[in-house]
């Protein structure tokens, strides 16, 4: 059984036309070569019946791109992540890319090795969400002259391209719709972090609580390690029941944040909302599936991944230079953990 591989050559001889003619109308250039439609459609139709596949390494060397996109995730096994990462790949296809997929688990380290096995697999762009600590990876690829756009997270003090959620808008919203509904003690859980997107998490809830609670208290804001979530999570909700001023609500910065205190909130036998009312960053179908389904802020998934793309693929073709920044509106969407509060409940 022959494995040879069908050639342009094949195909030519077979529809009676030289190589070059073949060529034009397999890389979609039949119209600059004045191909008649006939011919053009018999072309394809030999090269389908021989089974041919275009040699992509030789076209790569003849115009040097790849047509690849590296993208790194923060966390794979995160819904957000792991849906963006679906919408970038499926953008990345309509624009003729194929997408490498790396998940950085929150790690600079890692997030440094993929990049450099990118770069030597010649991709021609990144798309990265970026973990703690990588500003210096990010100031690299920008020496180095190699397009990317960073998603969801970004580094104010380096201009560089992103789309991203306003954090602080989506976290004041939160809180907000949580004091409205008759949460005065409104508690929040985050991670200890000096990522932008985190610190602008926290300020929103701080900023609404200043605004709109008649109680605050700085003890209300949480912070819990990234590596000890699990038991971070539970200390943390034991001492925001315990306190002189228990909360009566709680915002989670995240929603690896939110399932670990969900299932911990269970534990405790507490009910949702009349004991604690919940609100969470991040949707995913567990959010729907709780007892009592879950208030939670919808970031818009599919336009941040289609503009990554957009942007990219501009970057690539035109060389553009002037950084585009785009933050979009996450959506509150209300749910039975943050019923208002009825008169007289504690």
């Amino acid at each position: 059984m022959s494995t040879k591989k069908t050639s342009l050559k094949d195909i030519a001889q077979k529809a009676g036309v030289s190589t070059a003619l073949v060529s034009y109308v397999l890389n979609g250039k039949e119209k600059e070569s004045r191909v008649g439609q006939e011919i053009a459609r018999k072309i394809k139709q030999i090269a389908t019946e021989l089974h041919y596949q275009p040699n992509h390494l030789a076209k790569s060397l003849r115009s040097g791109k790849t047509h690849t996109i590296g993208l790194i995730i923060a966390d794979i096994s995160n819904p957000f992540f792991a849906n963006i990462a679906r919408v970038v790949e499926d953008e990345a296809k309509r624009n003729g890319y194929t997408v490498i997929i790396g998940s950085s688990d929150e790690n600079a380290d890692k997030s440094r090795d993929l990049l450099n096995v990118l770069i030597n697999r010649q991709v021609d762009g990144f798309i990265i969400v970026s973990s703690e600590n990588s500003e210096e990876q990010i100031l690299d690829l920008k020496e180095k002259n190699i397009p990317f756009v960073l998603l969801d997270r970004y580094f104010p003090d380096i201009q560089t391209d992103f789309v991203s959620t306003d954090h602080y808008k989506a976290s004041y919203e939160a809180t907000t719709h949580l004091i409205e509904n008759g949460y005065q003690r409104v508690g929040m859980i985050a991670y200890d972090s000096q990522m932008f997107h985190m610190q602008e998490r926290i300020r929103g809830y701080q900023d609404a609580l200043e605004a709109g609670s008649q109680h605050v208290q700085k003890s209300w804001l949480k912070v819990v390690r990234i590596d000890t979530i699990e038991t971070g999570v539970r200390t943390a909700i034991d001492e925001l029941l315990k306190a002189d001023y228990p909360v009566d609500a709680l915002l989670f910065a995240t929603y690896s944040l939110a399932i670990n205190g969900l299932k911990y909130i269970n534990t405790l036998q507490l009910n949702v909302p009349s004991e604690l009312a919940i609100v969470s960053f991040g949707q995913a179908e567990v959010f729907e599936l709780y007892h009592c389904p879950i208030t939670y802020l919808k970031q818009p998934i599919v336009l941040l991944g289609q503009t990554a793309i957009e942007l990219l693929v501009k970057k690539l073709a035109n060389n553009v230079t002037e950084p585009a920044q785009i933050l979009m509106k996450a959506e509150l969407v209300e749910r039975a953990s943050s019923k208002t509060k009825k008169e007289g409940s504690t």
